[in-house]
């Protein structure tokens, strides 16, 4: 073992121990439903779903996108990232490895099943470097594998990371390692080991890569796999910190084009851009440090969840489908929850499309329950976590915005 890596073998040990540092989340805006919590307001027979209001405008909140098709805006595309192309690779994988294609894999073992999941934070670590905020990034890597997990209604047992630099600053990475261990122990499960690579010249000096592998246990009778969805359920949405961590290229692309640096304030807000999208993400396994985030494991503890949705990278059109049943869509209501405002500057400084946004980002609803009307109700009307009914299930494939 190398002397630098030993110091880096001994600042991990010492960041596993507990920390008494504090993340400041005071910042994060979570009380942003703009319903009224009646579930017998909404009638979708009443206002007439059809194949039509698939091409609604998207107005979740508080965002104004360009809807009447002029040219000039930014795709996700545009920046480099090819969701369709993504999503191909998934298919001609599915053929080498039937069954694949959910958040989380499952292995059986006795009378449960063990569910892994797998991520990075894509470039999101570009503003890392920009920023400086390296301390938290290890929180994103964390939440990205814990929530996927998460879905089928696993508990989340060890995390192991990856960590590739060019050449190791000792210091940086324990500040990264610091984060992991952070979003950890907010998803109560242990940092079981990891791997540090150094490889000369493959990387940007002061720059590295991460890579984040979780395993959770979920008994079989207890897993959530949406196989008995049926139209009429609702979808509860629980809020995101902000942009997660997913569609930072086409952030980055958007913050060249605005002539604002992630040191300028966020327009009508008392952060600065880079303060708010280097947000952590949300890790919805169990309260976190403030008491203001939902547990999903709780809901799912007390019975009624169907499924449950990560919004990651394809937002709202292509991560809620994946829950549902063949033959199954959603209905989503505009304007019943508002989203943050740093996505009404990415969408009008971008000049962004509406389709393009829910295509791209979470849009302020990090993670979709899909629960029985009943349970909705109760989930919302209770007043224990902050959720938002933001839509139900329809019996035509694909989603709708109403």
């Amino acid at each position: 073992m190398t002397a630098v890596n030993a110091e880096l073998t001994r600042a991990i040990g010492a960041a596993i121990r507990p920390s008494s540092r504090k993340i400041d989340f005071s910042h994060r805006a979570v009380d942003r439903c703009a319903f009224n919590p009646s579930f017998e307001r909404r009638s979708l027979q009443a206002v007439g779903v059809t194949g039509a209001a698939k091409n609604r405008a998207f107005a979740m909140g508080n965002g104004s996108g360009s809807v009447d098709g002029s040219s000039g805006g930014l795709t996700y595309k545009d920046a480099g990232v090819d969701i369709d192309a993504g999503t191909e690779l998934v298919r001609r994988i599915a053929k080498m490895a039937p069954g694949i294609g959910g958040f989380g894999g499952l292995f059986p073992l006795g009378d449960s099943y063990l569910v892994a999941g797998t991520d990075g934070v894509g470039t999101k670590l570009k503003l890392a470097f920009e920023t400086g905020i390296h301390d938290t990034i290890g929180i994103d890597l964390v939440a990205m594998s814990v929530n996927d997990i998460v879905t089928s209604g696993a508990k989340p047992l060890f995390f192991l990371d990856y960590f590739a630099t060019s050449h190791l600053d000792v210091d940086l990475a324990e500040k990264v390692i610091r984060g992991i261990v952070d979003g950890c122990q907010q998803s109560d499960c242990a940092l079981l080991g990891g791997e540090t690579a150094e490889m000369p010249d493959f990387y940007a000096e002061g720059e590295y890569d991460l890579s984040g592998f979780a395993v959770g246990i979920v008994k079989k009778e207890l897993v959530i796999d949406g196989n008995n969805i049926v139209a009429g359920d609702v979808l509860i949405g629980l809020p995101s910190s902000g942009v997660h961590s997913n569609g930072f290229s086409l952030v980055r692309r958007v913050l060249d084009r605005s002539g604002l640096s992630l040191k300028n304030q966020l327009p009508g807000n008392d952060l600065t851009l880079g303060e708010a999208l280097m947000a952590p993400t949300v890790i919805y396994v169990k309260q976190a440090i403030f008491k203001i985030y939902i547990q999903v494991l709780d809901i799912v503890g007390k019975g009624g969840v169907k499924g449950i949705a990560h919004i990651t990278g394809g937002g709202f059109t292509d991560n809620i489908p994946r829950v549902f049943p063949k033959g199954l869509g959603a209905a989503i209501y505009n304007n019943s929850w508002e989203a943050p405002p740093v996505f009404k500057w990415i969408q009008e400084a971008g000049n962004i499309e509406d389709a393009e946004m829910r295509r791209t980002f979470n849009m302020g609803i990090g993670m979709v329950l899909v629960v029985p009307k009943e349970v909705g109700r109760r989930i919302v009307e209770d007043g224990e976590h902050k959720a938002c009914l933001i839509g139900e299930v329809v019996g035509t494939e694909g989603v709708s915005y109403l």
